[in-house]
């Protein structure tokens, strides 16, 4: 009886190993990418530090690559790009950054705090943003030079404070800010609030605002256009992921979702 049973248990083995055998050709077999082993073994936390004006499309972003890979865990910082270069300079733990700047990215670079080489994923430009209904009547860039509106700008060494201070320049308009605020969502706050009559953001921002706010375009704005690149983290707590996310930032289907944010394409 216990040989029988034994050659019965090897019976069952031998089964079970010719099934897995099996399927294991199957997934070789379907080339999707989604199915490959290499994504199997992305899982864990994955730290993003991006730009402020990234916080819609990358919020987006986050939860499709989280339903490609259920085993991922996004987590985004978002501030002025460069209070977040210097964040990593200092060590923060991040696996990705991407910049609303190349010049932020760059102080990164040169510290050796990336790997490999940034990749330029989206463009934007500045807009005009007044508080709905526009009761400062701005039309044009030229007000920001007037006394009277309530003036709110980005910091001088933010991406979007660099850009404004550029647009000035062309433009030959000297500002008077009431404030200069941290990052661009900051600024945007002041004109949903009515805390300020104008405001210089991206159009990205005008359109995720809604109607609260109203968007007046320049044509200075076209001499100012920003690059946002991105790049893993050379310390990169979770560099299979980091990769994968940038690799997915580069997606078509990324791309869409930046298009309908009013970024313009590389």
């Amino acid at each position: 009886m216990t040989t029988v049973v034994g050659r019965v248990l090897r019976g069952v083995a031998a089964a079970v190993v010719l099934v897995t055998v099996l399927a294991g050709c199957g997934a070789d077999d379907s080339g999707g990418d989604s199915g490959s082993a290499a994504d199997g073994e992305i899982g864990g936390t994955l730290t993003v530090f991006a730009a402020a004006s990234l916080t819609e499309a990358f919020t987006t972003l986050g939860e499709q690559f989280e339903d490609a890979h259920p085993g991922v865990n996004v987590e985004f910082s978002f501030a002025g790009s460069s209070a977040l270069a210097e964040q990593i300079r200092q060590g923060a733990p991040a696996d990705v950054f991407a910049s609303a700047a190349l010049r932020n990215m760059e102080q990164v670079v040169s510290a050796g705090g990336i790997t490999g080489g940034p990749v330029t994923f989206a463009r934007n430009r500045l807009e005009i943003a007044v508080p709905k209904g526009n009761p400062g009547s701005i039309s044009g860039l030229a007000d920001f030079g007037r006394p009277e509106p309530r003036i709110a700008l980005c910091a001088e060494q933010v991406p979007c404070g660099v850009a404004a201070d550029k647009v000035f320049a062309v433009a030959g308009v000297t500002p008077q800010p009431d404030t200069r605020e941290p990052d661009v969502k900051a600024v945007l706050t002041k004109v949903t609030l009515g805390e300020v009559d104008a405001a210089l953001v991206y159009r990205t921002d005008v359109r995720a605002a809604g109607d609260e706010v109203t968007g007046i375009e320049f044509p200075e704005a076209e001499q100012a256009i920003n690059d946002y690149p991105i790049a893993p983290v050379a310390a990169a707590p979770n560099p299979a992921a980091a990769q994968a996310f940038v690799d997915f930032v580069l997606t078509p289907q990324a791309r869409s979702v930046f298009a309908t944010a009013g970024f313009d394409a590389p």
